[in-house]
């Protein structure tokens, strides 16, 4: 009796691995590709995975700040696949599992920052996101590369403090620099003062100035007593 075996021939363009899993005994071949390689028909499994960087949204998360205030807050995950072998062999799913430890993660990494922090330094708190994920997807056979804060949405309420917190600030900063102008223009009136106070003839050229002004600005007669001697 004659056996022929047929082996059916596969090609991959790169990025693209494959992991044959031999149906019969349960082993792994470990990853093939890109290029020509053969599988048995009926008898290896072939699962593709894709080697490229992939993108995935995390959905609007409800947070409970350290200071106590809710925030919603999404983001965006850069993540790839640097071990084809253990992506299929040590996760059912490896980006549904990415995607919920990064849900997880954004919450508890968050949980632990005020407001103030969260608003105006996005970046730390991403990198600090992206090392929490980073180890938790190792055993999967995952680097996660990026990771960006999209929004934070803050509650109505809080929004209308803000804003009338930042206006009241506004206010005070204009008022400071009111009363600031006001004193230098006193300095300046007073030592004016004391200049003209020191020269008669001085005072009687602004006397005479200030009557020129008058006379510009309305058509009028003005009388003024000149002293006789």
């Amino acid at each position: 009796m004659n056996f022929r075996y047929y082996f059916d021939p596969a090609i991959l363009a790169s990025p693209i691995n494959v992991i044959a899993s031999n149906t019969t005994t349960n082993n792994q071949d470990g990853a093939k590709g890109p290029g020509l390689f053969f599988i048995l028909p009926c008898v290896d499994l072939i699962t593709k995975v894709d080697l490229r960087t992939v993108t995935f949204d995390v959905p609007p998360q409800e947070i409970l700040t350290r200071d106590s205030v809710t925030v919603s807050v999404d983001a965006v995950v850069y993540f790839r696949i640097c071990n084809p072998t253990i992506s299929v062999t040590n996760v059912a799913n490896s980006r549904v599992a990415t995607q919920l430890l990064a849900a997880t993660t954004l919450r508890n990494v968050l949980g632990t920052k005020l407001l103030q922090e969260i608003l105006s330094d996005r970046e730390n708190i991403a990198h600090s996101m992206q090392t929490h994920l980073d180890e938790g997807t190792e055993p999967w056979g995952i680097q996660v590369e990026r990771i960006e804060i999209k929004d934070v949405r803050l509650p109505v309420s809080m929004q209308r403090s803000m804003a009338a917190e930042a206006e009241a600030a506004r206010e005070a900063r204009a008022k400071l620099i009111a009363a600031e102008g006001e004193k230098n223009a006193s300095r300046s009136l007073k030592d004016a003062a004391d200049v003209i106070s020191q020269s008669p003839i001085a005072l009687q050229l602004r006397y005479l100035q200030t009557l020129t002004q008058i006379a510009a600005e309305k058509n009028s007669t003005i009388i003024f007593p000149i002293p006789s001697s």
